[in-house]
């Protein structure tokens, strides 16, 4: 056994940059100089993206930590991986993590219509929104209702890992997981600031510097921030938010790295995003919330590091670690039938999330004969508490606030896990084996304060073969398997108020695929089929009126593709089909062998931009994309189906700076969500919301 040759901390292979594009010279070289006036040169393009653990170029992602934890080219990784980059960020303008996961291959955002509350989506079928949130590849857990929420403006880019990935990442769902790249310090100056406005009075300002905090560049900063007061469609459904992303690197010599990040953050939304279903499987166009008794006000905040050394030659050893909270304090409210007439509920709920994690591991590189290998082997520990009170009243708005709201119950969760993961490399071969055993205890609080508890244990692991050809394709196979303990209580009977602790989501996936680098291009292709099954799976059930959570085990098959590219004639594109059957193996009675509701077997998506480089059209940018959502069963029981949607999205931009050298940096923008106004009830376990009408906004940015 030998080591290999010395890495720099960060050096991850030449970081992926668009250079600027230049104009063609047609004049021959003795009369370029007379005509030098009518020549522009365009400079090289600074980027918000710091190319730290996710090296990007375009719309392609070249490189990522979180399939393996190490930088890997994501070719390589034998299992389907997606990204949206900073740059579809830019384009597509996603006001919510849902909606920038619209175009992914194997990802469905769009089960309850319109609802900013939270970022609940599906990942081949698996809600994945509990156990499958990571942040810098970290574990995020959410409450019932206090959700970590993520604001697009300060992420440059999110990884989505498919299928099981607990033999690193300890507990999180068969589906795979989300991982959202917080915006890291750069090595160079980044200065940009953002005015934004658009439909229902958005009003919006972002700011967004980073760069060198002395000469010898061994201190970066960045700070981000954004304000925002808008309106929704709903009446009383505000949108607002203060949003602060401090961060800091300090990089004293080579072989050494800390980056500290943070935020705070505060958000009013509506409470009720809901209309009233008058009857099973319908849902009409009264809105369900009171415009004078509807706010969701949220205070969230995260603090922690990243911490990493090079030992020598052979030897890398990593910490990181965060801590963070979320406040939810929610109005709500509702109608019911009296009589001939409507009446109407006010709600009151309040609940408090803490999390804290903390993930070491040491990364060994050496050779044994002609195999290369990466090995990490490493210890986390992770604990989460949330306590939660709920009331409801009958009388008024007034009388509801002024009534403290019960105990509604609890839980207190802490985890170690223990990890090792080998990456051999041997001639065009690609091995990954890992491995994790994992142990956690869970209290349970019932509303009554009683308690009980839970200690749960398993190993899980993974198994993975990936082979590169000379023409760049890369077929890979993978079996992996999950393992997710369940924060919250589940309810056997929904019809009761009874719950007990859930008990562990287990799931395994079989695996096969393709991934395609074009040769000379900058561009990726990825086929993938895949089986996975779920035993103890957790899924809302609102069939009564009010969302709970039952247990069920479910199998999903299917397949996937996508494409992503960014070309050097300014043509970039995003492309994904997802085709799957999620069947109900053993869930309530009568939907055994029926499919989830909910999930659509066929979900196609289409994005394209192009960006003038010449000519009297040089800085325009023009963008469109369809999304088209299959038709799905509204309820478990299979009783009544979903109608199938179409939403189109357009850009429009123009960099001023393009034509102009005085205005460089100057860039307006228009974007369009659901352009055409398409609006069609989606019903899921039998309960029905409404899809978001059209949205218009522009922006004005500013970089320097």
């Amino acid at each position: 056994m030998k080591p290999r040759g010395k890495k720099l901390i960060g050096s991850s292979g030449t970081r992926a940059r668009r250079a600027g594009l230049f104009a063609a010279l047609s004049l021959p070289l003795g009369m370029a100089a007379a005509h030098a006036q009518e020549t522009v040169l365009r400079q090289i393009t600074v980027e918000a993206e710091s190319d730290d653990t996710l090296v990007q170029d375009g719309y392609v992602a070249k490189q990522d930590r979180l399939g393996t934890k190490v930088d890997t080219p994501i070719v390589e990784i034998p299992q389907a991986i997606s990204t949206v980059t900073q740059d579809q960020i830019e384009d597509q303008k996603p006001r919510t993590l849902n909606e920038s996961l619209g175009y992914t291959a194997g990802a469905n955002p769009n089960s309850f219509g319109f609802d900013t509350r939270y970022d609940a989506f599906f990942l081949r079928g698996f809600p994945a929104y509990y156990n499958g949130m990571f942040r810098d590849g970290l574990r995020q857990y959410n409450g019932p209702s206090a959700w970590f929420k993520t604001e697009p403006y300060g992420i440059e880019g999110v990884t989505i890992l498919k299928g099981p990935a607990s033999s690193l990442y300890g507990i999180s769902g068969p589906g795979g997981l989300v991982n959202v790249v917080t915006k890291r310090p750069k090595d160079e100056q980044f200065r940009e600031v953002e005015i934004l406005g658009g439909t229902y009075d958005r009003a919006q300002v972002g700011f967004d510097f980073s760069g060198p905090a002395n000469d010898s560049g061994s201190i970066l900063y960045r700070m981000t921030g954004l304000g925002r007061l808008s309106n929704t469609e709903l009446p009383g459904y505000p949108d607002d938010k203060a949003y602060f992303a401090p961060a800091v690197t300090f990089q004293p010599d080579e072989d050494t790295r800390l980056t500290i990040l943070g935020e705070l953050s505060h958000s009013v939304t509506g409470g009720t995003a809901a209309f009233y279903n008058p009857a099973y499987g319908m849902v009409s166009d009264i809105y369900e919330g009171d415009p004078n008794y509807n706010d969701f006000t949220q205070t969230q905040g995260r603090i922690g590091y990243e911490f990493e050394h090079r030992v020598n030659d052979w030897l890398m050893l990593r910490q990181n670690l965060r801590f963070n909270a979320v406040d939810a304090d929610i109005e709500y409210s509702g109608h019911y039938p009296s009589g001939a007439d409507l009446a109407r509920y006010w709600g009151h709920y309040t609940e408090d999330m803490k999390n804290f994690v903390v993930d070491n591991m040491a990364q060994f590189e050496f050779d044994t004969g002609d195999a290369s290998h990466t090995a990490v082997a490493g210890v986390d520990y992770a604990w989460a508490d949330y306590d939660a009170h709920s009331g409801i009243g009958y009388v008024s708005a007034e009388d509801t606030a002024d009534t403290p709201a019960p105990y509604a119950g609890g839980q207190r969760m802490n985890n170690v896990g223990i990890y090792l993961h080998d990456q051999v490399e041997w001639s065009d071969f690609t091995l990954f084996a890992s491995g994790r055993y994992d142990w956690v205890d869970t209290k349970s609080i019932a509303a009554d304060e009683t308690e009980s508890t839970q200690k749960d244990d398993a190993f899980s692991y993974r198994l993975g073969l990936s082979y590169r050809t000379e023409w760049g394709i890369v077929p890979y196979v993978n079996y992996s398997t999950s393992f997710s303990p369940n924060i919250g209580l589940v309810y056997d009977d929904v019809t009761s108020d009874v719950g007990r602790a859930a008990r562990p989501t287990v799931g395994t996936q079989k695996e096969i695929g393709v991934k395609y680098e074009v040769p000379d291009y900058n561009a990726i292709i990825t086929a993938s089929l895949f089986d996975i099954d779920q035993e103890d799976g957790v899924v809302f059930d609102a069939s009564t009126g009010i969302n709970k959570q039952r247990q069920l085990d479910l199998n999903s098959r299917g397949f996937e593709i996508e494409a992503n590219a960014s070309l050097d004639n300014g043509f970039s594109v995003i492309a994904s089909y997802t085709h799957l059957r999620m069947k109900i193996e053993s869930g309530a009675e009568g939907t055994d062998g029926n499919e989830l509701s909910a999930t659509p077997n066929d979900i196609f998506s289409l994005w394209g931009h192009y960006l003038f480089q010449d000519g009297s059209l040089a800085g325009l940018g023009l963008g469109a994309g369809i999304r088209y959502v299959g038709s799905s069963y509204g309820d478990d029981q299979n009783t009544f189906e979903n109608e199938a949607r179409t939403f189109v999205d357009a850009a429009l931009s123009y960099d001023f700076g393009a034509k102009n050298p005085a205005w460089d940096g100057v860039m307006l923008q228009v974007n369009a969500k659901n352009l055409f106004n398409e609006q069609k009830p989606i019903c899921s376990a039998g309960y029905c919301y409404k899809d978001e009408g059209r949205s218009v906004f522009g922006s004005l940015r500013y970089r320097f």
